[in-house]
Protein backbone atom coordinates (compact mmCIF):
# COMPACT_ATOMS: atom_id res chain seq x y z
CA UNK A 1 0.00 0.00 0.00
CA UNK A 2 1.19 3.48 -0.84
CA UNK A 3 0.00 6.24 1.49
CA UNK A 4 1.51 9.62 0.55
CA UNK A 5 0.81 13.00 2.08
CA UNK A 6 0.34 15.28 -0.94
CA UNK A 7 0.20 18.51 1.02
CA UNK A 8 -1.13 20.24 4.08
CA UNK A 9 -2.24 23.75 4.96
CA UNK A 10 -3.26 24.12 8.57
CA UNK A 11 -6.00 21.61 9.33
CA UNK A 12 -6.57 20.60 5.69
CA UNK A 13 -4.53 17.56 4.64
CA UNK A 14 -4.44 15.99 1.17
CA UNK A 15 -3.41 12.34 0.87
CA UNK A 16 -2.95 9.92 -2.04
CA UNK A 17 -3.48 6.21 -1.36
CA UNK A 18 -2.91 3.26 -3.69
CA UNK A 19 -3.96 -0.33 -3.03
CA UNK A 20 -2.76 -3.02 -5.41
CA UNK A 21 -5.20 -5.87 -6.20
CA UNK A 22 -5.65 -7.96 -3.05
CA UNK A 23 -4.10 -5.33 -0.75
CA UNK A 24 -5.92 -3.97 2.30
CA UNK A 25 -5.57 -0.76 4.24
CA UNK A 26 -4.84 -1.07 7.96
CA UNK A 27 -7.79 -1.34 10.35
CA UNK A 28 -8.74 2.23 11.23
CA UNK A 29 -11.47 4.71 12.17
CA UNK A 30 -12.44 7.91 10.35
CA UNK A 31 -12.88 10.69 12.93
CA UNK A 32 -12.90 13.58 10.42
CA UNK A 33 -14.96 14.84 7.51
CA UNK A 34 -13.27 14.17 4.18
CA UNK A 35 -13.70 14.50 0.44
CA UNK A 36 -12.36 11.70 -1.79
CA UNK A 37 -11.76 11.41 -5.54
CA UNK A 38 -11.21 8.03 -7.22
CA UNK A 39 -8.29 8.22 -9.65
CA UNK A 40 -8.38 4.59 -10.82
CA UNK A 41 -9.83 1.25 -9.78
CA UNK A 42 -13.05 -0.72 -10.08
CA UNK A 43 -14.01 -2.60 -6.90
CA UNK A 44 -13.50 -2.24 -3.17
CA UNK A 45 -14.73 -4.25 -0.23
CA UNK A 46 -15.09 -2.46 3.09
CA UNK A 47 -14.66 -4.95 5.93
CA UNK A 48 -15.92 -3.96 9.36
CA UNK A 49 -14.44 -5.34 12.55
CA UNK A 50 -17.95 -6.43 13.63
CA UNK A 51 -18.15 -8.82 10.63
CA UNK A 52 -20.25 -6.72 8.24
CA UNK A 53 -18.95 -5.76 4.82
CA UNK A 54 -19.89 -3.57 1.88
CA UNK A 55 -18.95 -4.16 -1.76
CA UNK A 56 -18.44 -0.99 -3.79
CA UNK A 57 -18.16 -0.57 -7.54
CA UNK A 58 -16.11 2.57 -8.20
CA UNK A 59 -15.19 4.50 -11.33
CA UNK A 60 -12.38 6.96 -12.00
CA UNK A 61 -13.55 10.51 -11.41
CA UNK A 62 -16.12 9.49 -8.83
CA UNK A 63 -16.01 11.93 -5.93
CA UNK A 64 -17.89 12.53 -2.72
CA UNK A 65 -18.06 13.70 0.86
CA UNK A 66 -17.68 11.18 3.66
CA UNK A 67 -18.84 11.60 7.25
CA UNK A 68 -16.79 10.81 10.35
CA UNK A 69 -17.22 7.34 11.87
CA UNK A 70 -15.79 5.52 14.86
CA UNK A 71 -16.63 2.12 13.32
CA UNK A 72 -13.42 0.12 12.87
CA UNK A 73 -12.95 -0.99 9.25
CA UNK A 74 -10.50 -1.45 6.39
CA UNK A 75 -10.67 -1.23 2.60
CA UNK A 76 -9.66 -4.21 0.45
CA UNK A 77 -9.01 -3.87 -3.29
CA UNK A 78 -10.99 -6.80 -4.74
CA UNK A 79 -10.69 -5.50 -8.30
CA UNK A 80 -8.17 -6.56 -10.95
CA UNK A 81 -6.57 -3.10 -11.24
CA UNK A 82 -4.82 -0.89 -8.67
CA UNK A 83 -7.15 1.35 -6.68
CA UNK A 84 -6.03 4.95 -6.23
CA UNK A 85 -7.75 7.83 -4.48
CA UNK A 86 -6.92 11.34 -3.35
CA UNK A 87 -8.58 12.45 -0.13
CA UNK A 88 -8.81 15.85 1.50
CA UNK A 89 -9.21 15.57 5.30
CA UNK A 90 -10.64 18.36 7.45
CA UNK A 91 -8.80 17.85 10.75
CA UNK A 92 -9.49 19.48 14.11
CA UNK A 93 -5.76 20.25 14.64
CA UNK A 94 -2.84 20.43 12.21
CA UNK A 95 -1.05 17.50 13.86
CA UNK A 96 -4.09 15.16 14.07
CA UNK A 97 -3.88 11.68 12.53
CA UNK A 98 -6.50 11.54 9.74
CA UNK A 99 -7.28 7.81 10.07
CA UNK A 100 -6.00 6.43 13.39
CA UNK A 101 -5.00 2.79 13.03
CA UNK A 102 -6.58 0.17 15.27
CA UNK A 103 -4.73 -2.98 16.38
CA UNK A 104 -5.18 -6.19 14.40
CA UNK A 105 -7.10 -8.86 16.19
Amino acid sequence: MIDDKVGQRGTELARRQILEPGEASPWHVDPYHRFSVVIRGSELKIEYRDGDEDHLTVTPGEAGWEEPSDRVHRAVNVGIDPYEEVTLFFLDQANSVPQPQQPDR
